[in-house]
This record gives structure tokens, C-alpha cells and sequence, in this order.
């Protein structure tokens, strides 16, 4: 009797494994690019209804859009003009968040149209404060001036922190009150009032009397520094025309003389070099010291004037040409949805 051979239980096993999971990742494949082919569907099927709606509807819209440009026409013609006008400030000595909350406070006076206190704020009359509309203030500064405003923060912390800090992430939580420039706006329907208002804006931070504390103490600072860096340069220029001295008795002696040596190395040309280059970051500092007195002169520094006329402001965003005919066949297109809407649910009630 011949003997039976028995079947390779394990390989055939191992393919039926291989063969299922082959079949499980086509299968899952294949509901996932049928679910996304569903949302393609879905959106394209959206998109269609809402075609088929305006079409439904499109004379509406035409007649709806036509009035309401011919409304924004007429309330472009008999509207009171708007102007706009801007002023460019530095702020001092930690006085950029009194600026903001006071131009904060002008705008909600402006804006509650409480022109009794914003006349009173502004030292201005009641009929000068109705004109204004708005106020706004923002930071001013290109990527130019947030490095220099980290290379001047990172000068001032201790070597150990340097190595921490950088540059990306002090850029992305860059704020903006931390700006040097600050832009401030003011929108009225009279296009000089801004011009009367600005010195209020400025003496209404210049007036503080800490911001007047610190000014004078960096003030006294500064004469201090100035007078101790020119002290230095004279006291350079006496131990440089003592050198000069010392050289010119060496050069009179004989060369079998004994030398004059003043230091350790006694290389007095490397002295005269040392002394030098001391004079050029002495001047150097008075340079930067004299800069830090200009722009420091003012709690609130004004680099730009508000014009003495403002500009007015047009374009499609400021015209009810637009806005009027957009408004219209908005309302109209929210009130046909809703009656679509009621009748669908109808419809869906009666077949349930």
C-alpha cells in the first residue's frame, strides 16, 4: 500500500493570510477613495442646486441688485464726505500704552457720539468734535526695524541668555507695542479738524507726570555720561602728550643710554595705537550719546504731521454703490432660502 503524502499545512496557511490582507488594504483603498469621490459629489451637487437657484430666481436678483444701486447712487450723492488723516509718533519712555487706551477712549467717545467729553479731551469746540468719526492706532515697523529691536534686546541681557534667545521666535511673538513707529488715524467728515486736535493727542502723554520723572532723569543721565566721556578724551590727550614727551627725551639720548619705559612690554608705539583706538570709541559713544539726546528730547516724538487737510477717502468699499446692491440681493436671496427651505420641509413631512 503506497503512503500517503501529507499536504504542506503551514505554506497554504501563510497564503490564505497574505491573500486576505492583501484583500482587506484594496478594500479599505477603495472606501477611501469612495468616500472622497463622495465629497467631490457632494460639494459639485451643492454647487449645482445653488446654480439652479439663481437661475430659478435670477430676475429677482437683477431688479433686487438694480435697486439697490440706484439707493446707493442717490446716498452717494447726499452723503457727507469722510477724510482721512494720519500722524507718524515715537513714543518715550514706556508712554506707547498711554497712547493707545487714550486714542482707545477718543474713538468710543467718537463713536458713542458723546462730542461734549471728546470736546473737553480734545480742547476743541462741540461742533469741531461732532465731526469726528473714528480714531485708530497701530504699530508701524517693516522686518528691518523688528531685527534692529532684537539686536538691541539681546544687547541687553547677560551672555547666558543670549545663547537662549532666537531670532525666529522672537519675531513670531513680536509685539506690536514693542514697535518704535505707531501710526495714529483720525476719520471725520471735516478735513481739518484732525490738524487742531494734534496737539492735545501729544500733550495728553507729554502731561504725565511720570513720563516727565523719567525723561528728566535720563536727561540728568545723559549729561552725566557726556561729561564723563569728555573727561576721558582729556585725560587721553594729556597721557598722549605725555608719551610724546617721554619719546621725544629717548630720542635725545645717546643709544648706549639707558631707556624710559613706562610699561611691562616698554613698546610705546603699541601704546600710542592702544590710546588711539580708545579716543575713536570714546567719540564713537559720544556720537550714539548725542543721537539718544535728539530722539529722546520728546516723551512723544512726532515724525509725521497730521495734514493740514485730509484726504478723502473713496473706492468701491466706501460706496453704498456697492454695499447698497449687495445688502438688497442678500436680503432677497436669505428671504427666497428660507421660503425654499419651509416649503422642503413640507413637502418632506407629507411623504414621511
Amino acid at each position: 500500500m503506497a503512503k500517503q503524502v501529507q499536504p504542506n499545512t503551514p505554506q497554504t496557511s501563510d497564503e490564505i493570510d497574505l491573500g486576505q490582507l492583501f484583500q482587506l488594504i484594496g478594500n479599505g483603498f477603495k472606501k477611501f477613495f469612495n468616500f472622497i469621490g463622495s465629497i467631490f459629489k457632494g460639494i459639485f451637487h451643492i454647487i449645482i442646486l445653488f446654480l439652479l437657484f439663481i437661475q430659478k430666481h435670477f430676475i429677482k436678483f437683477a431688479i433686487a441688485g438694480l435697486l439697490g444701486l440706484i439707493l446707493g447712487i442717490y446716498l452717494d450723492m447726499n452723503k457727507e464726505p469722510k477724510y482721512l488723516s494720519t500722524m507718524v509718533v515715537e513714543p518715550n519712555f514706556n508712554s506707547v500704552q498711554q497712547l493707545y487706551n487714550n486714542i482707545h477712549f477718543y474713538n468710543e467717545l467718537a463713536e458713542a457720539e458723546d462730542s461734549v467729553t471728546l470736546a473737553e479731551a480734545l480742547n476743541i469746540s462741540i461742533k469741531e468734535a461732532a465731526f469726528i468719526n473714528e480714531f485708530e492706532v497701530e504699530s508701524y515697523s517693516d522686518e528691518n526695524q523688528k531685527v534692529q529691536l532684537f539686536d538691541r534686546f539681546v544687547k541687553s541681557l547677560d551672555t547666558t541668555t543670549q545663547k537662549v534667545i532666537d531670532i525666529e521666535n522672537y519675531l513670531k511673538n513680536f509685539n506690536s507695542l514693542d514697535a518704535r513707529f505707531h501710526t495714529i488715524s483720525v476719520k471725520a467728515t471735516n478735513n481739518a479738524v484732525a490738524k487742531k486736535i494734534q496737539s492735545s493727542i501729544i500733550n495728553s502723554i507729554s502731561r504725565n507726570e511720570y513720563f516727565q520723572l523719567q525723561q528728566s532723569i535720563n536727561d540728568k543721565n545723559i549729561s552725566l555720561q557726556d561729561s564723563l566721556y569728555k573727561k576721558q578724551l582729556v585725560e587721553i590727550d594729556s597721557l598722549q602728550g605725555l608719551y610724546k614727551r617721554v619719546m621725544e627725551k629717548e630720542a635725545e639720548k645717546p643709544a648706549q643710554g639707558t631707556n624710559i619705559s613706562l610699561g611691562e612690554s616698554g613698546n610705546q608705539d603699541n601704546r600710542e595705537l592702544a590710546l588711539i583706538n580708545q579716543m575713536d570709541k570714546l567719540k564713537q559713544s559720544l556720537v550714539l550719546l548725542n543721537e539718544e539726546r535728539a530722539n529722546k528730547s520728546s516723551i512723544l516724538n512726532v515724525i509725521s504731521d497730521f495734514p493740514r487737510r485730509g484726504v478723502e477717502l473713496k473706492g468701491i468699499w466706501n460706496s453704498y454703490k456697492f454695499w447698497a446692491p449687495v445688502g438688497f440681493m442678500g436680503l432677497l436671496f436669505l428671504i427666497l432660502g428660507l421660503v425654499s427651505l419651509n416649503s422642503y420641509l413640507i413637502k418632506y413631512k407629507k411623504n414621511s
